[in-house]
């Protein structure tokens, strides 16, 4: 399972990274909002949008905590953000007639059955719902695409959920994450990939970040990963609880052109490459006479020293072969040496 497809698009090895924009919840319940957010979002040239599906009944019971990112109770902000499934079947239809792939996070029962009655493609399986394995079982059941996000979790109940998916045969990608709203840079902990690459081999690996920045998810393309997610508003005056820590329409295109690029410069090996032949020819250097040297006089470093250009035969790397050796023929000054006029002593 080194890739799995996803609307046809193949994720893992090989393929340039999946970036989503995390629309979530920042369209505060607004669905024009949510129309402005794709529109940017196709405008930058992203592939997929993410939402957040909340059945408010079947995922909580009414409460008073307050996330750390915001200044009332979780109940109030669904309620407020919750779309209702009118309003998600549009947005999931006008996403995908801007050529995008439509992703949501269920985060109760009845909101994956909503979401399977809309026809998703994939499922993103949010970090606070890893270890929710009654969910992820349901979810399982329906036989599609999953990307799992495993902030809050370690390899332990990572494990579990894995064991899930893969006993449905399920395709998956796993998503390394800290759910810290914003996540310091000290951590992010990118040394979770490599930990997750090694424990479950062949799993496309990914990271959704809640720093102020692309950097991190910049830096997890060089050490394998496969999808990039942050989340994403239209613009940063809006409010919201998840829009200080979103990226807007600019950063996103950065991420998108910057994430392909450094996919691009991965792999190779330190060799010559042959387009490198127009550098070579002038800055390689190569054995010149530095004055007139007569036929059997020897050579030293008072007649040859090496000098661009590099089109002569003997390059500077074999200088010291010729320190010592006489002659075959006369050199004048300037002329790059070449091995027939190098004596056989």
């Amino acid at each position: 399972m080194s890739t799995i497809s996803i609307a046809g698009r193949l994720i893992g090895e090989n393929c340039q990274p999946l970036v989503i924009a995390e629309i979530g919840i920042n369209h505060e319940g607004d669905i024009e909002k949510a129309f402005r957010m794709i529109d940017d979002a196709a405008e930058a040239c992203c592939e997929c949008v993410k939402f957040q599906s909340h059945v408010i009944e079947d995922e909580m019971i009414p409460n008073d905590v307050i996330p750390a990112n915001a200044t009332v109770s979780i109940w109030e902000i669904m309620k407020r953000c919750a779309l209702s499934e009118e309003d998600e079947s549009r947005v999931k239809g006008y996403t995908e007639s801007k050529g995008m792939i439509f992703l949501s996070t269920p985060f109760s029962r009845a909101a994956a059955i909503r979401l399977e009655r809309l026809g998703v493609a994939a499922y993103k399986i949010g970090s606070g719902e890893c270890n929710n394995y009654p969910l992820i079982e349901h979810i399982a059941r329906y036989g599609k695409p999953v990307i799992l996000s495993t902030g809050m979790n370690n390899l332990e109940s990572i494990s579990i959920a894995v064991g899930i998916l893969r006993s449905h045969q399920v395709p998956f990608a796993l998503m390394h994450c800290t759910s810290i709203y914003p996540t310091p840079y000290e951590k992010v902990r990118l040394g979770a990939l490599d930990q997750l690459q090694q424990s479950f081999p062949g799993v496309p690996m990914g990271l959704s970040d809640h720093s102020f920045s692309n950097y991190p998810c910049l830096g997890a393309v060089a050490l394998g990963a496969s999808v990039l997610e942050r989340h994403f508003t239209s613009d940063k005056k809006w409010l919201g609880p998840d829009v200080p820590i979103s990226m807007d329409p600019k950063e996103l295109k950065e991420l998108i052109e910057g994430s392909r690029a450094i996919f691009a410069a991965l792999g190779g090996s330190k060799d010559i490459l042959p387009e490198e032949q127009p550098t070579i020819d002038f800055a390689y250097a190569c054995v010149v006479a530095i004055r007139d040297i007569e036929k059997d006089e020897a050579f030293n470093e008072d007649n040859i020293w090496v000098k661009r250009p590099g089109t002569g035969e003997i390059k500077a790397e074999h200088y010291n072969k010729l320190l010592g050796r006489t002659a075959a023929s006369t050199i004048r000054v300037n002329e790059q040496v070449r091995w027939e006029q190098i004596a056989h002593d």
